[in-house]
């Protein structure tokens, strides 16, 4: 919401689905589960044909009853659900179903496609990055298709069908010629287009997590971190577009009261988007498991070299240490103990036989890798 600060965390992590609130209650009850992302809920209405076209805005149930329909298709948006009042009034205009309505509440669903006869109702997510760290958030973006309108409804403004209105707007492409199904298209069209920008940040994300591995600018736990992070998001968006694909495949083969066949060939394109994304991000997928591996190598690596770099300062020292404990045994009779210089022969044995270990360990190349 405006006016609070971001936390580290993204809203998404930071707060559950309070399904409390449903138990007990009966089949279609309109409860908002989800988070409240606007301060109250705004209604735009889109009036158009090929001849005609009208924009208006509600900022209230109450001011939109008076408007009456001057073209063919309308296309109704309604940013924020927290208001089950606005529901029940869109629902009762439009004669949606209880569950219709529950479900566009329940701002969690799995996206997929119900059939209710004179009407269609799908559910897609979309997705957007919090900011340069990778993070994710998601928006539940709720479509039911009927023979003459088009709903749609959001949990808050994204821009995401901006440019679909003002293809309207100028009366551009194919939109004012067509139906309602074709809107629904070029709004299905939209939300795929925007996971390949999302695909590009995780692509990103990716590439920086390399160059950082390659380079060592961070922290190793802030690499295991940042993989963590790219692969849970990789999964989360993977786990929502998987099954727009059967969405997809079923708004194909649907009846042509609802959507004809013209548009069924538009949407078999866009299926074939969404299997494209879903096939960049299992390569993603693939990377950031390269990358893990990448991590722990190096690390092993880095830790061989110190391992060694101790073994080899306990090596140069073990002659010090030998010599040292022979001249300090308790005999009477011992070599250089009378001798005024037996001190300095002695450490110069200790060197001598450091600097024989050093330059030994130098031709092999056990100190240049890391010196």
């Amino acid at each position: 919401m405006a006016g609070k600060p971001r936390s580290n965390r993204s809203p998404r992590r930071n707060k559950r689905p309070d399904y409390s609130r449903k138990i007990g209650q009966p089949p279609g009850a309109l409860i908002h589960i989800g988070e409240i992302k606007t301060a109250k809920p705004s209604i735009t209405l889109f009036d158009y044909d090929e001849t005609g076209f009208f924009e208006s805005r509600f900022d209230s149930i109450e001011a939109s009853r008076s408007y009456q329909p001057n073209c063919r298709v309308l296309w109704l948006n309604v940013y924020g659900l927290q208001e089950p009042e606005v529901m029940a009034e869109i629902g009762r205009r439009f004669k949606l179903h209880a569950l219709t309505l529950e479900d566009i509440l329940n701002t969690h669903q799995r996206p997929k496609l119900d059939d209710y006869g004179h009407y269609l109702f799908f559910v897609a997510r979309v997705w957007r990055p919090v900011d340069d760290s990778g993070e994710l958030v998601s928006d539940q973006i709720s479509i039911v298709l009927g023979s003459r309108f088009v709903l749609t409804f959001q949990e808050r403004p994204g821009g995401l069908f901006e440019p679909v209105r003002e293809r309207l707007r100028k009366g551009a492409g194919l939109l004012r010629q067509n139906g309602p199904d074709y809107l629904a298209y070029s709004l299905l069209d939209a939300v795929v287009d925007h996971y390949f920008g999302t695909l590009e940040a995780l692509s990103a994300q990716a590439d920086r997590i390399e160059d950082q591995l390659a380079d060592g600018s961070i922290a190793p736990i802030a690499h295991m971190r940042a993989i963590n992070l790219l692969k849970h998001e990789t999964r989360e968006l993977r786990r929502s577009i998987w099954p727009l694909r059967e969405v997809l495949a079923g708004l194909t083969r649907v009846e042509e009261h609802l959507i004809c066949k013209t548009t069924q060939l538009y949407l078999r394109d866009v299926y074939d988007h969404v299997v494209q994304v879903v096939e960049s991000l299992d390569a993603i997928r693939d990377t950031a498991g390269d990358l893990m591996d990448l991590h722990l190598a190096l690390e092993s690596q880095r830790l061989n070299q110190e391992v060694r770099v101790l073994a080899v300062l306990s090596v140069l020292f073990l002659p010090a240490t030998l010599i040292s404990g022979v001249f300090g045994m308790n005999f009477h009779f011992m070599p250089w103990l009378d001798r005024p210089d037996g001190f300095k022969l002695a450490m110069l044995l200790m060197l001598a036989a450091a600097g024989s270990l050093t330059a030994l360990f130098w031709r092999r190349r056990w100190l240049r890798s890391r010196v």
